[in-house]
């Protein structure tokens, strides 16, 4: 049997993410930089609240200087909205600090004059970029042909037996940019960028699991299955666990023991409870 094209296998990805997803464009007014801080925010998040926490990351600081001496912490408190706003805000200040230092200013807009590859050399070993970010700044500031794939998007194609685990593990697509061309490259990119981050919000969504099996109806076997584990049988309370064969334990033989004897000048009633000798009731004379 002839092995299906890579285009024809993204061709069909295309056409079931169309059923269920609208593209969205890209804000062309954006400078470089931001468009950088902004793949930082949209990475495994939808698109709508990565929009309400760059807007409110603006509003929030007076520039971007005063987001790169803000804490993290601090930073999360502002993306909250996003699936992980501790790993974004990272990312967002360590390329707003890497920038800093490489340039003394927050503008970088030089590099749309730029060759492309150096560039993209450049923003590789900018830290904080990611792979999804860096590819985000190629096709939306840079005129770039580069799909960003995020680890969402990793995961759905890597159930769809279109990546394998080497791949999930370098962040690639081998011939991605070939199957999908430069023209369908945006279009493409944020209809899948929106299913990737519905799986990244749960994988085992009916709904999810519904487009998987459209793009392969053979992943039946590949979709995330929920962990189940038996829980440990609950001690009875105030006891302990008995021992193997019903033995007493070394406590238990011990407390048995310690079991007080009547001191000198006591002695057990009839019913077994201690008596006083009755030398503290006697009158004095």
């Amino acid at each position: 049997m002839a092995s299906v094209s890579r285009t024809a296998q993204f061709a069909k990805v295309t056409k079931v993410l169309k059923k269920h997803y609208k593209p969205v464009g890209v804000d062309a007014q954006r400078p470089v930089l931001e468009h950088l801080l902004f793949a930082c925010c949209l990475e495994n998040a939808h698109y709508e609240p990565a929009e309400e926490t760059y807007a409110a990351i603006k509003h929030t600081f007076f520039d971007f200087n005063e987001i790169r001496v803000t804490s993290i912490a601090e930073l999360s408190e502002v993306m909250s909205e996003l699936p992980d706003p501790r790993a974004a805000a990272n990312r967002l200040k360590r390329i707003l600090q890497a920038v800093f230092e490489a340039t003394y200013s927050f503008d970088l807009e030089e590099h749309r004059k730029k060759n492309l590859g150096p560039t993209v050399k450049w923003l590789d070993k900018l830290d904080g970029t990611t792979k999804f970010s860096v590819a985000y700044v190629v096709q939306s500031a840079l005129g770039g042909h580069s799909v960003p794939i995020d680890s969402g998007m990793l995961g759905v194609l890597r159930i769809c037996d279109l990546i394998t685990d080497k791949d999930v593990k370098a962040g690639t697509v081998p011939g991605l940019e070939r199957a999908v061309s430069k023209a369908k490259g945006i279009e493409f990119g944020s209809m899948f960028h929106q299913f990737g981050a519905d799986f990244t919000a749960n994988p085992y969504s009916p709904a999810v699991r519904e487009v998987l099996l459209q793009i392969d109806p053979g992943c039946k076997n590949r979709l995330p299955k929920r962990r189940t584990g038996k829980k440990a049988k609950a001690p009875e309370a105030g006891g302990k666990k008995p021992t193997a064969g019903g033995k007493k334990t070394k406590t238990q033989k011990t407390a048995k023991k310690s079991k007080a004897k009547p001191v000198a000048g006591q002695k057990k009633s009839a019913k077994g409870k201690t008596a006083s000798s009755g030398l503290s009731k006697r009158k004095p004379r």
